[in-house]
């Protein structure tokens, strides 16, 4: 492949290098040129108008040329130093009828050696520029008129809103999966409007706005769409951003237009994605301050109040950061009703990986519900990601049709990233990763109310992790107790503790692991009022924030000191439970690590085993004798 592109580039850089010495080359010639004529023609010397009649008629000058505005001509004298003529150059500005000149020249110029040149007629003064003008304003007008009109000259301020109609890709609720109380509160935007009558004879009147709320990648934009294709209307689709421009007032023209344009094409459904960039709450810059976003979000309000809702015109907005929006513009009569389009549970998630799975061909003893119960947290946006590498996967290994291990290693590159197989490790540094890896999924098996341990791999991944434990919850949990935020930090804390136990120290792979620990012992003291000290306070402003900043701490320095101690407190008595499990099953700890040491990665079903075989031993141990899982 090589042989055959590196001809070509050579020829193309020879023409390239061959041009730019012919350009060089003709610049030297020319300057060159200029040189060698200013040399030959020797010195110009500018005269005032009266000094060059008094040198005429002395009889000085030896040849003129005469100009429009000009006069240049040469001396009878020459250069003492060179011996070369001398030039002349007159300015002939406000003398043009100075009709005694050519009877000078006729009388002092020797042998009439001077030329005369007309002054410019009536053709070129007054008819070559208008017709050249002319032709200007004809190209013009050319230019503008298949650009789109006059219109077009000022594009910049009319709305940048894509416009869908029936003729465009349908999109219906049955391509919405996972979101179905959402489609409920929908649809009744849909039959409105099909039907707006049947709510206008009842005095009832439709939502003017719908806000989506909802997390990146939930789907919002997929329903604003949906609600368009059910109802069979035109769908004007835009992001917040597009309305912000450098001009200030060109935000206000575009919703102008917006509205405008939706009001000729109604009934018409508008959808503005990520609402939040022109809807944050006016004065946020400082007192005083008015800038083009709070403009813009002025006229907005104006046109949501202007509009009648029963002409067929209903405003659907996304945003995933409703703390941030200005409460003028989501009080009722605006945006009546917010939906939140939350993350899928279980079903949801299901649902959605059969939407995006119709086109790809499946093994027939795959169980989607097997993959949702491992992707907890996924949004849609995840799931359409994860069926694609799954899909990418599979054609790599050479397969006809997708199974489960692919999802399974799609899913962890999506968490974890691409294995690092290459990777170079020494035989300490494995050890090492082994035991760490193997003491979080110990004490996690070992504590109740913790994720069942689906994966443990020592094999490197893409965001820098030297190895990984997979957790995968049995159901979608939306409340955490105190008994399983504690047993959380003890499996975080198993890691650097197997290390400790079974090398002698600790390494700085846990830093992660400490940070996570850390932050989940200070949420239970601060947020969520698990200290036995401190009592069921919250100790957080009302901000929406869960990492709040110097600014928004609500405590004293001495509340701040016992804070600091429970959160220690915590941290202490997880490491003390870790560190009795992994004391207690240290023959399970070593078995663990020497199995990931042999094939860097055991599934369930392998540390299952590895954990009954472990009880059983134990059970056989005689009582008095003391076996290793004694204190447990």
């Amino acid at each position: 492949m090589s042989s055959l592109k590196n001809p070509p580039t050579k020829s193309r850089r020879d023409r390239q290098r061959l041009i730019l010495g012919l350009l060089v080359s003709g610049g030297l010639f020319l300057a060159l040129g200029m040189a060698v004529a200013l040399r030959l023609q020797g010195p110009v010397k500018t005269l005032p108008y009266g000094q060059f009649r008094k040198q005429l008629e002395r009889g000085e000058i030896a040849s003129v040329r005469l100009g429009p505005t000009l006069i240049e001509g040469r001396l009878l004298a020459v250069n003492p130093q060179d011996g070369r003529p001398i030039h002349f150059r007159v300015s002939r500005v406000g003398m043009e009828h100075d009709v005694d000149l050519i009877r000078l020249l006729d009388v002092h110029i020797p042998g009439g050696d001077y030329e005369a040149e007309t002054g410019p007629s009536p053709l070129q003064t007054v008819v070559f520029p208008g017709a050249l003008f002319l032709l200007m304003l004809l190209a013009f007008s050319w230019v503008v008129s298949r650009s789109g009109g006059m219109g077009s000259a000022m594009a910049f301020a009319k709305s940048r809103a894509r416009v869908y109609t029936g003729n465009a890709q349908r999109v219906t609720f049955e391509d919405v999966a996972g979101h179905d109380e959402v489609v409920i509160e929908l649809k009744e935007i849909v039959e409105f409007l099909q039907t707006p009558g049947k709510y206008c004879s009842l005095g009832g009147r439709v939502p003017k706005g719908v806000l989506l709320i909802g997390a990146p990648g939930t789907g919002k934009t997929l329903l604003a769409r949906a609600v368009a294709g059910e109802a069979g209307v035109p769908f004007f689709s835009l992001s917040g951003s597009d309305f912000v421009e450098l001009f200030v007032g060109v935000g206000a023209s575009r919703v102008r237009n917006l509205f405008a344009r939706a009001q000729a094409k109604a009934p018409c459904l508008i959808f503005i994605d990520e609402l939040d960039a022109i809807g944050k709450a006016r004065g946020a810059g400082g007192p005083g301050s008015h800038d083009e976003r709070d403009q813009t979000l002025n006229q907005l309000l104006v046109e949501m109040d202007g509009f009648d809702a029963n002409r067929g015109i209903i405003l659907l907005a996304a945003t995933n950061r409703p703390e941030t929006l200005d409460q003028a513009l989501v009080r009722p009569g605006r945006f009546d009703r917010q939906v939140v389009v939350d993350r899928p549970d279980l079903i949801g998630r299901e649902q959605i990986l059969k939407v995006h799975a119709r086109a790809v061909p499946l093994e027939e003893t795959i169980n989607l519900r097997q993959v949702a119960a491992i992707t907890p947290g996924f949004v849609g946006a995840d799931l359409a990601n994860l069926v694609n590498e799954a899909a990418l996967l599979a054609a790599r290994r050479g397969k006809t049709t997708v199974g489960l291990p692919e999802f399974e290693e799609g899913i962890e590159r999506l968490i974890a990233g691409p294995e690092k197989r290459q990777r170079l490790l020494r035989r300490e540094e494995k050890n090492r990763i082994a035991f760490h890896e193997a003491g979080h999924a110990l004490v996690a098996r070992k504590l109740p109310e913790t994720d069942p341990v689906h994966k443990i791999s020592i094999i490197g991944r893409g965001n820098g992790a030297l190895g990984y434990t997979l957790y995968r919850p049995e159901e979608d949990r939306l409340l955490h107790t105190r008994t399983s935020l504690e047993n959380a930090v003890s499996s975080l804390l198993g890691g650097a503790l197997a290390e400790e136990l079974a090398l002698g120290e600790a390494s700085d792979g846990c830093s992660s692991d400490l940070r996570r620990a850390t932050q989940i012992a200070r949420r239970m003291v601060v947020e969520f009022g698990m200290s036995p000290v401190l009592g069921r306070l919250n100790y957080l402003k009302d901000s929406g924030l869960s990492s709040p900043t110097a600014a928004e701490l609500s405590w004293s320095e001495q509340t701040a000191r016992e804070i600091d101690l429970e959160v220690r407190r915590i941290i202490d008595e997880a490491q003390a439970r870790a560190r009795i499990i992994l004391q207690g099953h240290r023959e399970t700890l070593d078995e663990i690590a020497a199995r990931l040491i042999e094939q860097e990665t055991v599934d369930a079903a392998e540390l299952k085993a590895i954990l009954e075989n472990a009880e059983c031993r134990t059970e056989d141990t005689p009582r008095g004798v003391g076996g290793p899982g004694s204190e447990s």
